[in-house]
């Protein structure tokens, strides 16, 4: 297959997958959840609602000044550093919590 060609079938591929694309975007933003595991700790603390779990579950964490240093990853990335503040269970709590905000 030529170079030509296949470049023409990448496109008409392309082409023909986008309205179904457009048309999963909404669904698929109104399904968007917060999560310790997909949510940067920056999103969860802009938000009124996700900071207050946050301050519910792990009060000192949020109150720490280093905080800002670690606004680009997630909790579960962090967990290793955080010792027993980020377990596995309290992880869960706040997955918990964050799943009922829409």
């Amino acid at each position: 297959m030529s170079r030509h060609l296949l470049a023409a079938a990448v496109l008409a591929v392309v082409a023909a997958a986008t309205p179904a694309f457009a048309a999963d975007a909404p669904a698929t933003a109104a399904a968007a959840k917060f999560s310790t595991a997909d949510s940067s700790i920056g999103t969860l603390l802009d938000n009124p609602e996700t900071k207050a779990v946050l301050e519910k579950h792990i009060p000192q964490f949020v109150s720490n000044p280093q905080i800002e240093m670690a606004k680009a990853m997630t909790l579960k990335q962090i967990q290793g550093y955080a010792g027993d503040a980020l377990s596995d269970d309290t992880l869960a709590k706040i997955d918990a919590d964050l799943a009922k905000i829409k």
